[in-house]
Order: C-alpha cells, then sequence, then structure tokens
C-alpha cells in the first residue's frame, strides 16, 4: 500500500455505501434478538461541539457493535424542535422559528453524517411537524379523559426573560434553568397534569430500574419524596380557625414552641387583618415568596420572619405558642405550616436563637439528659419522651404511632401520606409549541377537540413576543375564534400552548412506526420494539425528561394503549466533555467544533479520541494535542497493514491447525485473541471502549514486532480480525482495512471477534514469592499449577532456594496462579 492514509477520500465514500445500503433500517425481525438503542434527541440548537458528540458517538459505536453482535438493532433520531430556544433565536434573528429549526436540522444532520454517525433516517421525526404534534395533542386528549389533566387559577413560576411559566423542576436557585433570569411567582389560569396520582407507582416502580445508574433513581425518588406522618390542627386564638399542618415527626409534638407559616399561606391576609402588624408582614410575605422550590432546602440558608402578633394552641398541651411568618416553610410540601420543634431540628433551632424563642427538650438521647440552654444545636435522632405528658419514657419510635392515635381521638389530627412532588405544570404561554386542544365554550365549559379535528394547526405569526402573561396566539383572531364541538354555539380556542417537554415524553413510541398516518405508533410495532433497551443521554434530565417519560408511559399503560409500564430499561449517562477546567458550553466560549476536527484529522481521529478520552460516565477533559495520539495510531496501523496488503489480500483464510505454529506466530495469535477477550469484555462492561482502544494500541505494538515473521494466512487472520475489532469505534478505517484483507460486504454484516480460550491462554504466569509475607521476588511456572506443584518448587526452585539462604522453612502457602509465601524461621 504505497499511498497515505486519505481519511479525506475513504471517509465519504463509505458514509455514502452505508446510506445506499441501508446499513442501519431495520424492520421486525424474529430471529434474532432486538435492541432498542436510543440517544436522547437534541434541541436543534444550529451546531453540535465535540462535548455533544460523547453522547452520540458513544451511541453509535454501542450501535455498531450489538448489529455484530447479531442483535437486530433500532437505531433511530429526531429533533426536539418545540420550546424556548427555537423561539428566542426567532426573536433575536428576526427569522420565523419554522426556518430556523429547518436550517439547523440540515446542518446537525450533515455533521452527524460527517462523524459516521448513522441513524434509520427513514424514521426520522420533528415535534414541530404537525404530522407529530397531531400526536402529542392526542396524548394531551388522552391524558384529559383519565381526569389526568386539569386546568386551575394557581399561583406559577414565572422567568421574566422568557416571559413563560416554568415547572419546579425548571427552577434553579430562584432562576430560569435555560436563561438564568430571576424567576417570581404569578398568578395564572394553567393546564396541569395529575403526576401526584402517580406518585406512589413512579416511587414503587423505581425498583424495575435495575439498569439505570443508582444517582438518577435516587433523585427520582427524593423528587418524588413520600414522608409518613400525622396532620396536625392548631386552633387559632380566635377560637375558630384551624391552621393545619403536617409533620414526619409527632413524637415532637410536645416540644413546639412556636409556628410558621409559608409566605404565601392563603390564611395569611385574614389573621393579620386589622392588626398593627398587617402592612409589615404583607411587605414581608411580598418579598420572600418562594420560586421553584428552591427556597428552604439549603440549611445554610438565611432563616428570616416575622411575628403576626398572633397565636395558636398546641392541641396536645394547650399551650398558647406564637405564630410567625417565615421564608424556610415551604407551601409545596405539607400545608404551608411548620410546627417549629427548636430542640430537634436544626432549621428551628436556628429561627428561634435568631429570634430569641424557647427551646423545649421532649426526647433524650440514651442515657442523656439534654438542657435546652446549653444546647448548641438541635438534637434530631431517636431517644426516649420526656416532658411529653403520658408518653414520658416511650421510645420516639413508638411514639410518633402513639402520640397521632391520640390526636385521631381527641379530634385534632390523622395519619397522612405526603408527597414533595407537585402537579406537572403543562401549559404555556408562548407561539412555539402544539396548541392545546381544547375549547372554551360559554355553555358547554372546557371542552376537548375531537380527536378527528386533530391537528389543531399552529398559525404563522409575525410577532411572537408574550404580552402580559398571554400567548401571542391570544391576539391572533382567526385562531382563537371556534365553534364548540359539543352545542355548535360561538366559542374560544386555548391560547396556550402545550409545554415542549411532552413532546419528548412519548417520542420513543413513535419511532417504532413513525410513518403511521391514522394512529400514534403501530401497536404491534409498539410491542415488538418496546421499551428502549438502551437510552443514552445526560444525568441532568433525572427529574425532567426522564421522571416526565415513566408517567407518560403509565398512564397509557393503564389505559391499554402501550403494553409496557417503564419505557427505558436501561440507561446511560455520560460524563461531560471540560475544557480550560469548566463544562463545554457555548456561552463560557470553550467549544470546540468537531468539524474542524474532521477536517484535519479525520471523523474516525475524532471518534477514537471521544471514546478515549476517559471512562465515558465520567468527566474528562479535552486537550486538543492529545487528539493528535489517535491519528497518530491510525496511521501507523494504515502503513503496517500496508506492508503486509499485497500478501494479505490473496492468503488463504487460516483455518488452522494451530500445531506446527512458530513461536512467533503462536505469540501473535496469543495477543491477538488475548484482544479480542478485551475488547469484548471492556464493551461489555459499562461501554469502556476507552480501555478496549488502549488494548487495541497495545495489539498493535506486537503486530509490527511479530506479524513479518508470520505466513500469511495468519496475517491476514490478524488484520481482517484488527479491522472488526476497530469497527464500532473507527469505522471508516475498518471497512476499509477489511475490504483491502478481501473481506465480502460490509464489516458490519461480520459477526463481532470472538476468541479461542486456549489460543489466548498465556502458558506462564509470573508468581510472586514473599518470604514471611513480604515480596522478595518472581518465577515463572505454567498456567495452572497445582498447589502441591507449587509447594515442590518453592523447596526446589533456584530462585527460591537463593531466597531462603539457608534458613529453615516452618510452612509454604501456595495459591494455584498468585504466590508462594515461604515461612521461614
Amino acid at each position: 500500500m504505497a499511498e497515505e492514509y486519505n481519511f479525506r477520500e475513504i471517509e465519504p465514500k463509505w458514509q455514502a455505501n452505508w446510506q445506499e445500503n441501508g446499513l442501519f433500517e431495520v424492520r421486525q425481525d424474529p430471529t434474532r434478538p432486538k435492541l432498542y438503542c436510543l440517544n436522547m434527541f437534541p434541541y436543534p440548537s444550529g451546531v453540535l461541539h465535540v462535548g455533544h458528540g460523547r453522547n452520540y458517538i458513544l451511541g453509535d459505536a454501542v450501535v455498531r457493535y450489538k448489529k455484530m453482535k447479531g442483535y437486530n438493532v433500532l437505531a433511530p433520531m429526531g429533533w426536539d424542535a418545540f420550546g424556548l430556544p427555537a423561539e428566542n433565536a426567532a426573536i433575536k434573528f428576526g427569522i420565523p422559528p419554522a426556518k430556523w429549526v429547518a436550517d439547523n436540522v440540515a446542518n446537525m444532520k450533515r455533521q452527524f453524517t460527517s462523524q459516521g454517525i448513522m441513524f434509520d433516517w427513514r424514521r426520522e421525526i420533528n415535534t414541530s411537524d404537525p404530522n407529530y404534534y397531531r400526536w402529542t395533542q392526542w396524548v394531551f386528549l388522552k391524558m384529559f379523559e383519565a381526569g389526568l389533566a386539569y386546568k386551575a387559577n394557581a399561583p406559577v413560576n414565572w422567568c421574566t426573560s422568557c416571559a413563560a411559566a416554568l415547572a419546579n423542576e425548571e427552577v434553579v436557585d430562584g432562576t430560569c434553568e435555560r436563561c438564568g433570569s430571576p424567576v417570581i411567582q404569578k398568578q395564572l389560569d394553567q393546564w396541569f397534569f395529575r403526576i401526584t396520582k402517580y406518585a406512589q407507582h413512579l416511587l414503587d416502580d423505581t425498583e424495575l430500574l435495575k439498569e439505570w445508574p443508582e444517582k438518577i433513581v435516587t433523585m427520582q425518588r427524593n423528587w418524588i419524596g413520600r414522608s409518613d406522618g400525622a396532620e396536625v390542627d392548631f386552633r387559632l386564638d380566635d377560637g375558630a380557625t384551624i391552621v393545619r399542618c403536617f409533620t414526619t415527626r409527632p413524637d415532637t409534638l410536645f416540644g413546639v414552641t412556636f409556628f410558621s407559616l409559608a409566605p404565601e399561606h392563603p390564611l395569611i391576609p385574614s389573621i393579620v387583618r386589622g392588626t398593627d402588624l398587617e402592612q409589615a408582614v404583607l411587605r414581608f410575605c411580598d418579598a420572600n415568596r418562594k420560586v421553584g422550590g428552591a427556597r428552604g432546602s439549603d440549611q445554610q440558608y438565611e432563616k428570616e420572619g416575622i411575628f403576626t402578633g398572633r397565636y395558636l394552641i398546641n392541641p396536645v398541651n394547650g399551650d398558647r405558642i406564637p405564630l410567625w411568618v417565615a421564608n424556610y416553610a415551604l407551601m409545596e410540601y405539607g400545608s404551608g405550616g411548620v410546627m417549629a420543634v427548636p430542640a430537634h431540628d436544626q432549621r428551628d433551632f436556628l429561627f428561634a436563637k435568631k429570634y430569641s424563642l424557647p427551646i423545649k427538650v421532649v426526647i433524650n438521647p440514651p442515657g442523656t439528659d439534654l438542657d435546652a440552654d446549653k444546647m448548641t444545636e438541635a438534637y434530631p435522632d431517636p431517644g426516649t419522651q420526656t416532658d411529653s405528658g403520658e408518653f414520658d419514657g416511650m421510645p420516639s419510635e413508638d411514639a410518633k404511632k402513639a402520640i397521632t392515635e391520640h390526636l385521631i381521638r381527641i379530634g385534632a389530627g390523622r395519619g397522612v401520606v405526603k408527597y414533595r412532588i407537585r402537579d406537572w405544570l403543562i401549559s404555556r404561554q408562548r407561539y412555539w409549541g402544539a396548541p392545546i386542544p381544547m375549547i372554551l365554550c360559554d355553555k358547554c365549559g372546557v371542552t376537548p377537540i375531537p380527536e378527528s379535528d386533530l391537528p389543531v394547526l399552529l398559525p404563522s405569526l409575525h410577532e411572537f413576543k408574550t404580552k402580559g402573561g398571554r400567548s401571542p396566539l391570544a391576539d391572533h383572531s382567526e385562531f382563537v375564534s371556534t365553534k364548540c364541538p359539543k352545542c355548535g354555539s360561538p366559542a374560544r380556542r386555548e391560547t396556550d400552548t402545550i409545554a415542549q417537554w411532552l413532546c419528548s415524553c412519548w417520542y420513543f413510541l413513535r419511532f417504532t412506526s413513525p410513518w403511521e398516518k391514522g394512529q400514534p405508533f403501530n401497536r404491534a410495532d409498539e410491542k415488538y420494539w418496546m421499551p428502549v433497551d438502551q437510552y443514552i443521554g445526560g444525568a441532568e434530565h433525572a427529574v425532567l425528561h426522564l421522571l416526565y417519560s415513566r408517567f407518560i408511559v403509565k398512564a397509557l399503560y393503564d389505559l391499554g394503549l402501550v403494553s409496557v409500564k417503564e419505557p427505558f430499561k436501561a440507561l446511560f449517562t455520560q460524563g461531560t466533555i471540560i475544557k480550560d477546567g469548566m463544562k463545554m458550553s457555548k456561552s463560557l466560549g470553550n467549544v470546540v467544533s468537531p468539524d474542524d476536527i474532521v477536517s484535519q484529522y479525520g471523523a474516525d481521529t475524532l471518534r477514537l479520541y471521544t471514546l478515549f478520552i476517559g471512562p465515558p460516565e465520567k468527566p474528562a477533559e479535552w486537550t486538543d494535542e492529545s487528539v493528535q495520539g489517535c491519528f497518530k495510531f491510525l496511521r501507523r496501523l494504515w502503513e503496517i497493514f500496508g506492508e503486509h496488503e499485497a500478501v494479505v489480500r490473496t492468503a488463504r483464510t487460516f483455518a488452522g491447525p494451530s500445531t506446527g505454529l512458530t513461536a512467533d506466530e503462536v505469540n501473535l495469535r496469543r495477543a491477538l485473541h488475548k484482544a479480542a477477550k478485551k475488547v469484548n469484555f471492556d464493551i461489555e462492561d459499562s461501554f469502556h471502549f476507552n480501555t478496549a482502544i488502549a488494548s487495541l494500541m497495545e495489539l498493535l505494538h506486537i503486530v509490527k514486532e511479530l506479524a513479518p515473521k508470520a505466513r500469511p494466512e495468519i496475517r491476514k487472520e490478524v488484520f481482517a480480525t484488527f479491522a472488526r475489532l476497530m469497527a464500532p469505534m473507527a469505522p471508516h478505517f475498518a471497512e476499509e482495512i477489511w475490504a483491502r484483507t478481501g473481506g465480502s460486504g460490509s464489516v458490519f454484516t461480520q459477526a463481532f471477534p470472538s476468541w479461542d480460550e486456549a489460543v489466548a491462554e498465556d502458558p506462564e504466569l509470573e508468581i510472586v514469592v514473599q518470604i514471611n509475607g513480604k515480596l522478595r521476588g518472581r518465577i515463572l511456572l505454567p498456567v495452572g499449577s497445582t498447589k502441591e506443584s507449587l509447594e515442590r518448587e518453592a523447596v526446589s526452585n533456584e530462585t527460591c532456594i537463593r531466597l531462603v539462604e539457608g534458613r529453615q522453612i516452618r510452612k509454604i502457602i501456595a495459591i494455584p496462579d498468585r504466590l508462594i509465601n515461604i515461612v521461614v524461621g
């Protein structure tokens, strides 16, 4: 092979070949095991950087590996095109969102292809296509029919920049997850999905997620947040008003010394009305309204409050306790009221110290009597009840149940289960989204669009900006005006659009049969392909997309519309790519363009480095200089193969015998089969392509040294196997080498290399020699040497005799294939 490694010619050739031959096009095949491998589809943001490549290149390598392992692999791709990114870009650049999306999709498809990332493009979907969002609207209607969608006037998290309502999961530390702008509270008519109805179901079924990262499962369990406890009724000092709270610690009820309300609590205005503190309390509430559930979750959060001037009566002991408003009390959890027990809760303790409120001990640690005046922190653990009336001396864990039963007897409480999760806010006051398929009729009320009238098309608008919390669609009279499907009277369309999260919570179902026109998916195809066997994407979606998707699938399953209870069997979350000490991000200006790498070094170099950079589940530092190392590896392999190509192409396929080989041939074949074994194990073990590539780099050194000494048919075996081992990681390069070895068809129609254990086995192993447990040397012995043979070596081997130096051997500890420990006196 005289020519140099010309990736600019090789890579486009094979990319065209794969597309022309439909290499990744699949259909049902009951003769093979199926594998639905899915990468989370992207927002069509315009360009992919190499940080994105860690997701998509990894997924492509897995797909290619599994195809060679004999699986019938479904690998589709599409575009999560609705939502704020497209709309904000359209506003910024003055172009319609649909055009912005189309241009970006075209460029990102080009980037996928240039990197050798292939999909079954027949199945491509775009969530902003009416042929897709028709069925998103259908999902909405099914949720409404099931009583899981409802409209309510409620305070919502409102992004001041995006001018849109946000779900709690989209708010981070009081700011918009996407743009970072402050989030405020706004009262709006909103659509919600009743995900709380499925809270326990979602929690219970986390036990089914055995092939998910434990950290993701834990995050979902914590977000759902089941708490068992008691609901307690405290009576206001007017003798009539009940202020209710939820507590998981009814055992501490006798230690309540004040009560805190969340600033959003609806009773506050009436409680302080006409009092001297009314204006001060209301000003405090306005300044401390919660956004996104961030407040109160951090122990280090500055605790602040204001006394209302009113008191509550503790139902278990009649104590009169001051009523405060506190910024760490949360309306979203429990009922917006907190019975404060400073001696046994650290937040209450800090608040009490700050405002000089009483601290009362009602639980003592084992063998200790706490002194409230000397406490430096709260005691939150179990212990023995004290100063708790008839419950004194009882273990606090037992007192939880006993005090709850006492509350029930006196009519002041009840045992309840609460969840942290709140209903899913599904509507948005934005233009670029699927219209909510509902009609508002003065006679019939809220009425669903008939399924036969779907899709409700999104009209073309030139002005997209939200005005005063109203969707731009509200000003489009042709869209708004319609007739009620029930009574035929003039009616109005719902003008909010569906949050883009719903578009991505069922897309994996559409991929099973995206060409269906009369139904969202073909039931036979859904049953064959679902669940997704391997899902690949970012951990940042733990309590958004991943949790929402589980909910939607469970709801559809209960409606008899899908065959699975869980959408994703296995989940892999890739680590982030770090550049200059920070996560690679366009906003930080530290992105690396894959186009530049492909242009300079080729797609296979980019793929190899992306996979080689480190364990795929962990963060990894990108260094431009290290990319060259992978390019040099490919070039060296190309050059070494070139030295043997003429011989290899015409050689017969090696079929044995394995006897009569030279020592060099035995060693060469051993290295080859050991590498095949290692690569198989590394890829099967959490997709550790990094160590698989390292094994191939080590193999190349041995091939360079020993291949010239081997007969032609063994050289053919070596290079043909090398090509198949590299195929998932460097597919263009592998195809070219495979073809030049005389291989027929695509390398991806071949079986992934297996190994012969007898060929791969080392004839001898280094056995550690210890004297009195300390390493003193090593000796080579046959693999599988018995304990008895090791003991004989200990007394006869020259190295062992020298190490003992004539001392008396008292004992020999022999562990086959590991060590000999000689105990001497």
